[in-house]
């Protein structure tokens, strides 16, 4: 089946009728074929941006034949080390990447299919070590540095890892693992990344490994973050990513100019930082400054020193931005765009976002791990203000289907239902769990992404929430997100969650946790009151508790399963 758009033709809708499953007519512009059920995607690549379809052609071959034209590469910047001021131009990089390659090969005997574990905050090696381990065919398998050494173990021995590269403060998680370690830097007994660039392949990068690497060969490993259960290891294959980064070359290439400077705190262990950061944008030639981890102070002093034009984000910077960043004193000028994604931004979040920063462009999008990391995206700032809590529209070689949970029927335009998507972005499956790929990839290749959404008029995306997350009351079906958009509008919340709490009486009820301003007395009625007067009475929130700090991944999703156990805990404590 064509994955490209395909023309039709209908009635244009007389309203939008968002909250109810009895449709208007669909519009011509929505990229929906009533015949099939199926949205398409309504960007059309370029020639030049059509997805390379060479057989033998892995991720690294791709984004290193991408770069900019060796007259300039040698004083083309690639990355900055903002706490460092350590640069590495285009030509650097590329050494870096065929020696590290070389070395890893013939020095420490990594080959083809065996997978290497990555455990390092944000660094101007990250991207080195990724394309080196795809390089020669092995498998890279990140991990987030704040991980336990259990939980680091776990993901070693289900991956099959046979080597960790490792940054030196987190040696000590490793003491036990049993897998030969391979530090960023010099450190003592170990052999050193940058000891092996320096040591092998000659050093100028003119030996690279020779193996043979298909599209269809596996890249990469990626957990899920188990923001509702057990974290899954995500296959993504060479032809996964390969695609992802034919698809972002147009989009930033519509949105950016080459000269443009972007800034890293996104995590390059999670799909986001990964597919946009540690490769992708290297195929625009674009310059990026980095942060090893996000320090918001530091993050608006890069935009400052380094005059940052892109930022991509997530919710939670993006409130911190709302909250603080007008009083910081720090020159943002400079900044034009700030993409969102990795999880949910309320509209009304949205709103003030471009109320306090008029000149910058803001563009939600959404994604997930299985789609490496995409999905939809807004082609202009003005369709973005037109609709602040939509997510855009499908991607190139993207389509969907929004399917009714209880009859399996695909919903027009306004119809809510889960979201499946196709594309060849989307995973091979999970590791070593053939049940969970299953019940994720249907037989045509449809992936069921467990959100509840739907397309408007225009096939702009609009998230809801998670399907697992919503709360059933009374038989009503109770969005978190919804509760949560509301309860951060109130100038004495800094921030919020919503998670299910059983009732006897009514199945389940909304419960909030609170983080509080400084110096505020906000009360739990007050916090009720509040919701209940913008929300229908089954939405209601029956019961707040005040916290420090809201929970959350890497990647800014609320981990409820966190808050639902602090919860129980709780209750057992006052029996």
């Amino acid at each position: 089946m064509s994955l490209d758009p395909e023309p039709w033709t209908a009635a244009v809708p007389t309203g939008e009728q968002r909250n109810t499953n009895t449709h208007p007519p669909p519009a011509n512009n929505s990229g929906y074929d009533p015949h099939t059920g199926i949205y398409r995607s309504l960007v059309h690549l370029p020639e030049d941006g059509q997805i390379p379809t060479t057989h033998n052609l892995d991720t690294a071959k791709y984004v290193i034949s991408q770069f900019p034209h060796p007259d300039i590469s040698e004083s083309k910047i690639a990355l900055i080390d903002s706490s460092t001021g350590r640069q590495l131009t285009y030509a650097q990089l590329r050494r870096s990447i065929t020696s590290l390659a070389a070395g890893l090969r013939s020095a420490i005997g990594v080959q083809k299919g065996d997978v290497v574990l990555l455990l390092s905050p944000n660094s101007i090696l990250y991207p080195t070590i990724c394309l080196a381990i795809m390089s020669v065919g092995a498998i890279l398998t990140p991990a987030n540095p704040v991980n336990t050494s259990s939980e680091i173990a776990k993901q070693a021995n289900d991956s099959g890892a046979k080597l960790v590269v490792a940054a030196p403060e987190q040696l000590q998680k490793l003491e036990s693992i049993g897998i030969p370690v391979l530090t960023t830097t010099r450190a003592l007994d170990y052999v050193s990344c940058e000891e092996l660039i320096d040591c092998c392949g000659g050093g100028d990068g003119s030996t690279e490994p020779q193996v043979s690497i298909s599209q269809s060969d596996t890249a990469a490993i990626l957990y899920s973050s188990g923001t509702t259960g057990a974290s899954k290891g995500v296959i993504l294959t060479h032809s996964n990513f390969i695609a992802v980064m034919t698809m972002m070359k147009w989009s930033v290439r519509a949105m950016s100019a080459e000269d443009d400077t972007f800034l890293c705190f996104i995590p390059m262990f999670h799909i986001y930082g990964l597919a946009f950061f540690a490769l992708g944008l290297f195929t625009l030639g674009i310059k990026t400054v980095l942060i090893p981890k996000f320090d918001f102070n530091l993050m608006l002093q890069s935009i400052e020193t380094h005059r940052v034009n892109n930022i991509p984000a997530v919710p939670p910077v993006i409130l911190a931005m709302v909250k603080f960043a007008t009083a910081s004193g720090f020159d943002l000028s400079s900044l034009r765009r700030v993409g969102t994604g990795a999880a949910p931004l309320s509209g009304e979040l949205g709103v003030e976002f471009r109320r306090r920063f008029p000149w910058v462009e803001l563009r939600p999008g959404y994604g997930l791990t299985e789609s490496c990391g995409a999905t939809t995206m807004f082609a202009s700032d003005e369709e973005a203000k037109r609709r602040p809590e939509g997510c855009g529209g499908l991607l190139p070689r993207f389509c969907a289907k929004i399917v009714d949970a209880e009859t399996g029927d695909a919903l027009p335009p306004y119809g809510r239902g889960e979201l499946w998507v196709k594309s060849p972005a989307v995973m091979k499956g999970y590791l070593k769990n053939e049940e969970a790929t299953s019940a994720t990839i249907d037989s045509d290749g449809w992936l069921r992404t467990g959100d509840l959404c739907y397309f408007d008029g225009d096939g702009v995306l609009f998230v809801v929430d998670r399907i697992k997350e919503l709360i059933k009351h009374n038989g009503y079906q109770v969005a978190p997100a919804e509760l949560e958009a509301i309860l951060l509008t109130h100038p004495q919340v800094m921030d919020a969650a919503v998670i299910p709490v059983k009732d006897a009486a009514s199945g389940e009820i909304p419960m909030a946790y609170v983080v509080r301003a400084s110096g505020s007395v906000l009360t739990e009625d007050q916090v009720i009151t509040f919701v209940a007067d913008q929300v229908a009475p089954y939405k209601k929130v029956r019961r707040v508790a005040f916290i420090g700090a809201i929970p959350k991944s890497a990647a800014g999703k609320i981990l409820r399963k966190e808050l639902i156990l602090h919860n129980q805990q709780q209750l057992i404590a006052k029996i």
